[in-house]
């Protein structure tokens, strides 16, 4: 089953393998983030639960460990799938583009966010990981992510907590980034939210396990 983003082309595969993809991405010079990053941050998780959730880019952490969403927003997404009953590493955890995009301040790497440019130099790889992975469900947190598999810009507002079908019978949830939790200052209306986030997983989930298998 391909579950290829909006646009995607279909040309012969050169990967392998996941792994394959790790070690290539550091190779990579699509875009020019590669140069101030410390390494190109590769999706990683499981495949038997048929789910690939794809945020942002990496963050300061991401960047430094290798691994996606290990910092702050990750603690809150790993908290939430929690609360649904799902283990981590039965899922695909992803970006939609692998490199670190900061600005300096002094000692601090504040992130950016990756434009129109970095986003289709990217594609690529999701393109290989959405392939590799054949998920059944997609959950595209946050509007990089959406515009990412879309190919068309996305208001999160307007598009979340509904299906969208892909090819072969591949479901996109779109959500918000759990980074974005993370910025509401006031605690009952960052709790509201967070709800809905979770109330957002559980029936993307739900729907999913409503379809017989492909």
């Amino acid at each position: 089953m391909d579950a290829l983003p909006h646009g995607a082309t279909t040309a012969a595969p050169s990967l392998g393998s996941i792994d394959e993809l790790r070690a290539a991405l550091n190779e990579c010079r699509r875009c020019a983030l590669w140069k101030a990053a410390t390494q190109g941050v590769p999706g990683e998780g499981g495949s038997s639960h048929g789910t690939m959730l794809i945020g942002e880019a990496p963050g300061d952490a991401e960047d430094e460990q290798g691994h996606p969403f290990v910092g702050p927003a990750g603690a809150l997404l790993d908290r939430a799938l929690q609360d649904i009953g799902l283990d981590r590493k039965r899922v695909y955890i992803t970006n939609a583009v692998k490199h670190f995009k900061f600005e300096r301040r002094g000692k601090r790497r504040l992130h950016m966010k990756p434009g129109t440019t970095e986003i289709q130099a990217c594609h690529w790889w999701l393109q290989e990981e959405l392939r590799l992975m054949s998920p059944r469900l997609v959950i595209a947190m946050g509007a990089t992510a959406a515009r990412a598999i879309l190919g068309k810009p996305v208001t999160v507002t307007r598009m979340r907590g509904a299906a969208v079908r892909l090819s072969g019978g591949t479901q996109l949830w779109i959500t918000v980034h759990p980074s974005y939790l993370l910025r509401i200052p006031q605690e009952a209306q960052r709790r509201i939210q967070y709800e809905r986030f979770v109330e957002e997983l559980r029936a993307a989930l739900s729907s999913v396990a409503k379809q017989p298998p492909a």
